[in-house]
């Protein structure tokens, strides 16, 4: 392994102990002959005016420390996009299934990573296109998922969805969730939607609230291409991808599902299996 020279940091804003945290840690990186570059909110718990826009930071990095929650986490994956860079993500939110390194462990973590004996996590990214007649109106691409839901005054939505060949059905409902492996612990989870282990090759389509109770979720390989077609009045459906980034969909669009030809690395602790993460963040009996 190359030696490290550059890191990036990216900051959560609002967190406690940023003030104390972040210098520490540039003091730590400084002492080990680093060169830190970090985004804006990292710079303000530094006292410093010299941060970047997040989109900046990954520049010439060997990887990208994050330190917050898995909303940050998702923030930085947006900001790396298509590099291959890996991230180190600490947990200084409440849950965080991405975010599994806990403040205690930074330290210890970071020195294997310098040496090299770190283990590398790659997730699967999802892909869309939204289609407007015969024009591609805008692309995105996500970590965790690709969620089509009704606009806040608006009624139920219809979305035909079709999986490859095959017409699945027409859901009436708030809206449907289409999530990698990565995003099943997210918002997939909270709408009764499965967990799928990291490595499978499949998607999860999610419908949220069904008019018909009778519409569950579905596990689809990820080498299909998944079609969803909004019915919805002009406005009435949104698209967002991670819940960071969308629009509003007019009637008779077309989004288009793929599995996106890019991973997203993450920097894993040798010692920690994704079954632990679950027993510890769901509670889950010990054995």
């Amino acid at each position: 392994m190359e030696r490290i020279k550059t890191v990036g940091i990216i900051s959560r804003p609002g967190i406690q102990r940023g003030s104390t945290l972040v210098p520490e840690l540039l003091e730590w990186l400084k002492q080990r002959g680093i060169e830190p570059r970090y985004d804006h909110e990292t710079a303000v718990y530094a006292g410093r005016s010299n941060g970047l826009p997040r989109e900046q930071v990954p520049e010439s990095c060997q990887f990208v420390i994050v330190l917050g929650g898995d909303g940050t986490l998702l923030s930085a994956a947006t900001a790396v996009g298509e590099r291959r860079i890996p991230l180190f993500a600490v947990n200084l939110g409440s849950l965080g299934f991405l975010t599994a390194i806990t403040p205690n462990e930074m330290y210890p973590e970071l020195e294997r990573a310098l040496r090299g004996e770190h283990r590398l996590a790659n997730r699967r990214m999802i892909a869309c296109a939204v289609k407007r007649g015969d024009q591609q109106v805008a692309t995105y691409l996500a970590l965790n998922d690709i969620v089509v839901s009704k606009a806040p005054t608006a009624p139920m939505i219809d979305l035909e969805t079709h999986v490859g060949d095959h017409f699945v059905c027409t859901y009436k409902a708030d809206g449907l969730i289409i999530s990698t492996p990565t995003g099943s612990t997210a918002y997939n989870l909270s709408a009764g939607g499965p967990i799928i282990f990291p490595t499978v090759a499949a998607f999860a389509l999610t419908p949220i609230c069904p008019h018909t109770l009778t519409n569950r979720p579905v596990i689809v390989p990820d080498s299909a291409t998944i079609e969803v077609v909004s019915h919805a009045a002009n406005g009435d459906a949104y698209l967002n991808a991670d819940g960071k980034i969308g629009e509003h969909l007019k009637r008779g669009d077309r989004v288009v599902f793929t599995r996106s030809a890019h991973t997203l690395t993450l920097i894993r602790p040798p010692r920690l299996l994704y079954f632990d993460v679950l027993r510890q963040k769901l509670k889950w009996g010990e054995r």
